[in-house]
């Protein structure tokens, strides 16, 4: 994460020049230079610096994409993909410019095989927009990573989120892709079948690349049925130890929770003043259970009895889908209600995963190198995969402070790597995290150089993300 991590080579002028006159004949006003687009595809929601792209294409269909990769891959140009802008690690920077390529027009529902419980969509499409469409077929697309984020950008970063304990990440529920190469060919990485063995399985290549490999135009989504009962509810405990352990035995035993949250008692003290809560200051979980009437009221006695072992307060659920809405939607707003805490200063938001067994060792290490530093930083997970976030609040602007965030987030991340786990969940490598991918995968990492090489030999895609690759 340290700046230095985030430098990547020379401006190619003279081809983002050219690529810049090509276009603006091929795709006249879905192209635009104005220094306001240029910004907003650009923003991150971390402190790494603003890195602007030079120009910005709105995107309305394939062929779209296919011109700028053409133009880019013959004058070795940066191509950037956008979705929403709601990447964590700067992914969506340009360090060395090049052309941000807006999905937001791209947001088309192109079909929904409710038989075969599938639907493929275009990568603008919203995760919100999505199972707004599918509401009245009785599926929907579990994936939940908290923003309305792009299914492409989902996809690209290999989102997760507050459903992954049951319905899995982006990787499980990824059928099949359309993709533009480095040659500006549009190719098909799979067919809808739930499972094949034929080749490759260059869907999941793709998933989680980050942009780096090739463009994703359309995505084929397995979808779930919407469950006949859902039913949630929170319980406390005294310390996260605790707290991490009703987690870790909840899992082990095999209860089907569909979410399964945790908020320390700093987090709980934002959310109750962001959202207008009153729970008790003390580390907490959110649950959720799917099934039927009868499963969702077994499993939330099972899970009482795993609290009371574990020495927390009552668990007290509910199925009223109001009571629900606002559990949920303040666990969403754990970031905004973290800033809330002192405006005054930036936030950063990172996040590892550990083996479960692992989990409350890591939390509670975590917690205390917090305290031992002084440090205003909120912990939320999703605690039913080993999966917690930090979020740190800090002075942007204040070397000391930056450097302090820095050395934590460091030993954050190697703490989990420690543990068998990884430098991210679901955030992904960005530009933030490229020392640690290193730390983590060792050698396997020139095989990942070695692809990027072989499949964006000019290193057009998304360059200075995951790892540095000169280009040829």
């Amino acid at each position: 994460m340290a700046l230095k991590d985030v430098v990547a080579g020379m401006r190619n002028e003279a081809g983002i020049a050219a690529v810049l006159d090509v276009l603006k004949q091929q795709l006249g006003d879905k192209i635009q230079t104005g220094q306001s687009f240029r910004e907003q595809h650009a923003h991150t929601t971390t402190y790494l610096t603003t890195q602007l792209p030079d120009a910005v294409v709105f995107a309305e269909k394939s062929d779209d994409v296919k011109a700028v990769v053409r133009a880019c891959a013959q004058h070795h140009v940066p191509v950037i993909p956008f979705g929403v802008g709601s990447s964590l690690e700067g992914q969506i920077n340009a360090p060395t410019g090049g052309i941000s390529v807006d999905f937001s027009r791209m947001n088309r529902i192109l079909s929904v095989n409710a038989e075969d419980l599938d639907v493929t969509v275009e990568p603008g499409v919203t995760r919100e927009q999505l199972n707004t469409y599918l509401r009245d077929t009785g599926l929907f697309f579990p994936i939940d990573p908290g923003a309305n984020a792009s299914i492409g950008g989902m996809a690209s970063t290999r989102a997760s989120g507050t459903n992954a304990v049951r319905y899995g990440t982006m990787k499980d529920n990824v059928l099949a892709l359309t993709v533009v190469t480095a040659n500006g060919e549009e190719i098909r990485t799979g067919r809808r079948a739930r499972k094949s063995s034929a080749g490759y399985d260059l869907t999941r290549l793709y998933v989680g690349a980050e942009g780096t490999l090739g463009v994703i135009t359309s995505v084929t989504l397995r979808l779930q049925g919407i469950p006949e009962k859902i039913a949630g509810g929170v319980c406390t405990f005294a310390t996260i130890k605790e707290a991490c352990d009703a987690v870790i035995m909840t899992v082990q035993m095999g209860v089907p929770v569909a979410r399964i949250e945790l908020l320390d008692e700093v987090q709980i003290r934002a959310c109750n003043a962001y959202s207008g809560l009153s729970y008790e200051e003390k580390p907490t979980l959110f649950l959720e259970f799917h099934g039927t009437e009868e499963t969702t009221a077994l499993q939330s006695r099972q899970f009482s009895e795993i609290v009371e072992e574990c020495g927390g307060s009552a668990f007290r659920w509910t199925s009223d889908a109001q009571e629900r809405a606002k559990l949920w939607k303040a666990r969403h707003d754990a970031y905004w209600a973290s800033k809330a805490l002192a405006p005054h200063l930036d936030v950063l938001s990172t996040d590892v995963c550990v083996p479960i067994s692992r989990f409350a060792e890591c939390v509670t290490e975590t917690q205390q190198d917090i305290i031992d530093n002084a440090m205003l930083a909120p912990i939320v997970g999703h605690a039913g995969d080993g999966n917690f976030h930090v979020l740190v609040l800090f002075d942007g602007k204040d070397a000391a402070s930056v450097a302090a965030t820095e050395a934590f987030v460091a030993r954050l991340n190697r703490r989990a790597i420690d543990a068998d786990g990884t430098c991210t969940g679901e955030h992904g490598i960005g530009q933030g995290k490229m020392s640690f991918l290193a730390e983590e995968v060792g050698g396997a990492l020139d095989v990942m150089v070695a692809i990027k090489r072989s499949l964006d030999p000019n290193n057009i895609f998304n360059p200075g993300k995951l790892f540095r690759v000169d280009s040829v």
